[in-house]
């Protein structure tokens, strides 16, 4: 599976210099937990994220200790740029899904904006990948059964089950013919593997 086929675009941006009060509503308000950071000419300048714009927002309240509440030494971050990570781990739409996984993982990063060239297209997080899992089987069979349809129409007849995300296809060999529907099958969101099951002619 490719990134493209299971990111979120176009991607929401904030601006480096945007307060980070608003940058704050933007995420909340579009239910995100990171988003790409671009300069004045749009390009990106880094990533913005739940845990980095919660840095210094509040203060600590005398009524949780007996202790006299310690004045902060600095003033809270008031711009984008200051609490942002600098150096974006990005993917492309043709990234292979487990590379982005593997990214994530050893990261420790929960989204990954998605570029074409310069150009920001989209973000793709643990989140959109946990959905595509979360699809009912009978919903995937449904789809690549369209699939298989619609852009093969002169292909061998299979019969399609899908089983925790993994497509099985079944018919009778042949080679060139399966390549294209393993090709198909994974294209619809949600299926993790593909198996061919020979079926006498």
């Amino acid at each position: 599976m490719l990134v493209r086929e299971v990111m979120t675009g176009p991607a929401i941006t904030v601006r480096r210099t945007d307060p980070v009060r608003r940058a704050i509503r933007t995420l909340y308000d579009n239910n995100i937990t990171a988003a790409p950071v671009v300069d004045d000419a749009g390009h990106l300048a880094g990533v913005v994220s739940e845990l980095d714009l919660l840095r210094g927002e509040f203060e600590p309240d005398p009524r949780a200790t007996v202790l006299p509440a310690q004045e902060a030494h600095e003033p809270p971050p008031r711009r984008v740029m200051e609490v942002m990570t600098r150096q974006a781990v990005t993917v492309t739409e043709t990234t292979d899904v487990t590379t982005a996984i593997d990214l994530m993982v050893g990261k420790r990063i929960k989204s990954l904006p998605v570029v074409r060239g310069e150009q920001i297209v989209g973000m793709v997080s643990r989140r959109d990948l946990m959905a595509m899992l979360a699809r009912p089987d009978h919903e995937l069979r449904e789809a690549v059964a369209a699939a298989l349809r619609e852009q093969y129409p002169s292909g061998p007849s299979w019969e399609v089950t899908v089983r925790d995300g993994v497509a099985e296809l079944s018919g009778p060999p042949h080679e060139h013919a399966d390549h294209i529907a393993d090709v198909l099958a994974r294209t619809v969101p949600g299926i993790v593997r593909v198996k061919h099951v020979r079926r006498s002619p």
